[in-house]
């Protein structure tokens, strides 16, 4: 298969920027999922679409992503990149203020399609950004790191000595 990972990145880029849930969506599986570290798990199109309109842009305005020497692994059908990202918070306590981090992404793909997106960056740097209190920072973080803990690939890093 002829595939350009590089114009999937930009159209996925584009939509978010855009905040066009529907171009998003068109990218993925009927049954894609999109994880995002600070909204979850958003499984099937109109999941994706919700998630981009109604979370994403509730929050924020003015996204920025560049997507940073992509790879893709055709025999598994498999992209990373690198990235920045950046926005305007629109929340309480916080508006207007720029928050911009850095991270990696992994696409599983099927047929040119999204099957599933994950993101890995260090959430804490957006969060101190918007200058959160430090309670609502250990709440949050608290809450990804439980998150983690119940991922299999985590089990046995987590029994580690334990034996």
């Amino acid at each position: 298969m002829n595939f350009d990972f590089t114009s999937l990145l930009y159209r996925f880029t584009s939509a978010v920027e855009a905040g066009d849930g529907r171009a998003l969506s068109d990218l993925f599986t009927p049954d894609g999922v999109y994880d995002d570290t600070f909204y979850g798990v958003f499984v099937g199109r109109a999941a994706i679409i919700d998630m981009l309109e109604n979370r994403f842009w509730s929050d924020a305005e003015a996204f920025q992503w560049d997507m940073c020497e992509p790879v893709f692994d055709s025999v598994r059908d498999l992209g990373y990149s690198r990235w920045v990202f950046s926005y305007s918070s629109t929340m309480e306590g916080s508006s207007g203020k720029r928050v911009v981090f850095s991270g990696m992404s992994q696409f599983s793909l099927r047929d040119g399609l999204i099957v599933s997106y994950r993101e890995v960056f260090s959430a804490g740097l957006a969060l101190v950004q918007l200058e959160m209190a430090p309670a609502r920072i250990d709440k949050i973080l608290q809450r990804l790191l439980e998150k983690h803990k119940k991922d299999p690939e985590w089990s046995q890093h987590l029994r580690f000595g334990e034996e």
